[in-house]
């Protein structure tokens, strides 16, 4: 896998100059840098131990190594909550860390090629944002990544996806994400009030 991607490239190039200028940023140290991106699939109501459900779960584990190019590990409930009906050490969802090429690969494709297939879109929230910099956001069906047939599915599940960042602020990644092609919802134009008709 080559160390240099083209969505990398472009923000080394492009992006990172655009930031710089916005922000009146005059060491590079200093610029934001996207570190990892996590993709998280809770199993919610596949988790009461029937066949069914433990194809569910290799469903899961399955689709995320498709997507993500990457083993994905099982989370594991840290304490039982009897009302969810919930062990302790019960594994509730499967998660998978990119760094380095794969990341960059991975972002080029969600921005790209998912994103643009997902039904009735209107952007992302501009608002989904942690307060030091880092943007995360959840997708409704796994089929949005062509690497997936649904045809193929037992069932279907969501995803939430997180990019993280160091040495950012919110207004800097949000900026940066932008440039790199996120489509972000635009706020709406307010209305000017119709003027009156004189009497």
């Amino acid at each position: 896998m080559s160390e240099t991607t083209r969505l990398k490239t472009k923000y080394n190039t492009e992006v990172a100059a655009k930031v710089k200028a916005a922000f009146g940023i005059t060491n590079p140290m200093a610029l934001p840098r996207l570190k990892k991106i996590i993709l998280n699939v809770g199993l919610g109501k596949q988790l009461e131990g029937s066949k069914l459900n433990l194809k569910a779960k290799e469903q899961v584990v399955a689709d995320l190594a498709a997507i993500s190019g990457q083993k994905p590990i099982m989370l594991k409930s840290k304490k039982a909550v009897s009302n969810f009906k919930l062990r302790e050490n019960y594994e509730i969802g499967s998660m998978v860390t990119l760094r380095g090429a794969r990341m960059w690969e991975f972002l080029d494709r969600l921005i790209n090629l998912a994103i643009p297939r997902i039904k009735d879109f209107r952007g992302l929230s501009p608002k989904s944002f942690d307060g030091r910099g880092s943007y995360s956001f959840g997708i409704n069906e796994q089929g949005i990544f062509p690497e997936i047939n649904m045809a193929d599915a037992q069932f279907t599940h969501g995803m939430h996806i997180t990019l993280v960042f160091s040495n950012s602020t919110d207004e800097r990644t949000r900026l940066a994400l932008q440039e790199l092609g996120f489509p972000f919802t635009k706020p709406e134009e307010k209305k000017q009030p119709a003027a009156k008709k004189a009497n």
